[in-house]
């Protein structure tokens, strides 16, 4: 095993790493919403909580999901509010319209519903507006009935609804893709459009935040330029970043795991791209925060054809394979999301159940349900959340194609110690790793996710086979902590003061 020091900087934090950088998406695709986190009220044989399902209820709350994006997507653009309130067996049957699939929407799961389901999971709101097909009007109405506390026909239908009291939710897209499935508009044409609703959206509550639509640097720049010296109406601009260059999504050669690696790596480019175009159009006169709110692995099989050689599944679901190599690439990404955690605003993995890269599964019609290896990355990533981060050095050690570092990682404190995670992301070669820099720790307890090769995944015949066990973790503060982390693996170890 090649050696590898690992420095935490105790003396040079980053900055803190905001819950919502560890959000989740939930769009009206496929069957993320209804039958994987939503079976209904009536006739369902699943156990539930008010129409959701317990046991993906017990696998949400326990990873934590500090934030969940919603109804869309693509959808969110063919989306009108109004449809999914009022009693449920009145609610109109609509086109559920997004990238490119078309389902039957009875509208039972609404407004009332998604708020009440984030409350049962602890998870903060973040509403995705209609600009494709809506109105300022119906995007400020909506505003107004989650979060108005004056006496209004739509507050007083809010309440008749069951909601006497506000709902309070901060975090309001004004539109989404709006270059492509949210309207083709070109950038400067948006940007006269977010003008326009965020001016009437301001008037009814001052206190949201408004998410715009962004895309590359391009677009993103002249959307500032348009928007001129109305700055003052942008308190995040949204980006996304999927990665499909990978190959299959399990029968993918050495090369294609390098490669889907690399990819995830270069999120963190992304949002250093971004954040450059935001300082130069502020001047640093006003925080203007990213929000990354779709990424993740779409691998070829989940697209409607394919990506080059490899055809896309039929008929299309976009539910595809979650393996260890996903997991891999999602705890390279939250790398990258810590150490940018001063000018990342929120992060939403797509999606949280069944579609795309999913943490949760569940099997059709109310089946059996399992978590991903990307579910244990994220839970083994729990201790950072809030935490102040750290910078972190890696020296020596084995390299990967490309010239980069095998070993890395990413550390944090929360007054009370320091959490670590390690990746290993070599596919062959295991890593003996020296950890300086940690200080007085009287404990140290470890976690490691791993497999006999990356391609390896649960299922609801198997749903512990990539699973976290025990991790030693050997050595003292006096005379140093070193670990051995197998190939293509990914270990958390906590120490305490």
């Amino acid at each position: 095993m090649a050696d590898t020091t690992i420095r935490i900087r105790t003396d040079a934090p980053i900055g803190t790493i905001s819950p919502r950088l560890y959000g989740h998406f939930a769009e009206h695709l496929g069957r993320c919403c209804y039958d994987g986190l939503w079976v209904g009220t009536s006739d369902s044989a699943v156990s539930h909580d008010a129409g959701f399902r317990t046991d993906v209820l017990d696998a949400l709350r326990a990873l934590p999901v500090p934030l969940l994006r919603w109804p869309g997507g693509c959808y969110a653009d063919h989306c009108h509010w109004r449809d999914g309130i009022g009693p449920p067996e009145a609610r109109p049957r609509r086109l559920g319209m997004s990238c490119g699939l078309t389902v039957e929407d009875d509208n039972t799961l609404g407004t009332h519903e998604f708020l009440r389901l984030c409350a049962l999971i602890g998870a903060e709101p973040y509403l995705a507006g209609n600009v494709g097909t809506g109105t300022p009007q119906e995007l400020c109405d909506w505003l107004e009935y989650c979060n108005s506390q004056l006496d209004t026909t739509l507050t007083r239908e809010r309440a008749a609804n069951g909601a006497g009291e506000p709902f309070g939710v901060r975090l309001w897209g004004v539109g989404n893709e709006n270059w492509g499935c949210g309207g083709n508009y070109d950038a400067a044409t948006y940007a006269r459009e977010y003008r326009r609703y965020a001016t009437m959206l301001r008037h009814v509550d001052p206190s949201a935040e408004l998410v715009a639509c962004g895309l590359e640097d391009e677009w993103n720049s002249t959307f500032f330029e348009t928007l001129g010296n109305r700055l003052d109406l942008v308190d995040h601009l949204s980006i996304h970043d999927y990665w499909s260059a990978g190959g299959p999504e399990r029968d993918f050669t050495g090369d294609d795991y390098y490669t889907l690696l690399a990819q995830a790596d270069a999120t963190e480019a992304f949002v250093q791209r971004t954040a450059a175009i935001i300082a130069r159009a502020t001047g640093g006169q006003r925080r203007i925060g990213i929000a990354l709110d779709e990424w993740g692995v779409w691998h070829p099989e989940a697209r409607r054809n394919g990506w080059g050689a490899i055809p896309g599944r039929r008929p299309i679901t976009y539910e595809q394979a979650g393996t260890l190599r996903d997991a891999l690439a999602a705890a390279i990404a939250l790398e990258g999301f810590h150490r940018q955690c001063t000018v990342l605003s929120m992060a939403n993995l797509a999606q949280i159940v069944n579609v795309l890269h999913a943490p949760v599964m569940t099997e059709q019609d109310g089946g059996r349900m399992w978590v991903t290896p990307t579910y244990h990355v994220l839970h083994l990533h729990a201790p950072h959340i809030g935490a102040t981060a750290l910078r972190v050095v890696v020296d020596g050690g084995a390299t990967i194609p490309g010239g980069a570092a095998a070993v890395s990682g990413t550390a944090s404190t929360d007054g009370t110690g320091i959490a670590i995670t390690l990746i290993n992301r070599h596919l062959t070669e295991g890593a003996t790793i020296a950890l300086s820099g940690i200080g007085n720790a009287a404990f140290a307890e470890g976690h490691l996710l791993t497999a006999a090769n990356p391609r390896e995944q649960n299922s609801p015949d198997d749903p512990d086979h990539v699973a976290p066990v025990p991790f030693p973790v050997n050595g003292n503060s006096s005379d140093g902590w070193r670990v051995e982390l197998p190939p293509h693996a990914l270990a958390t170890v906590r120490y305490t003061a």
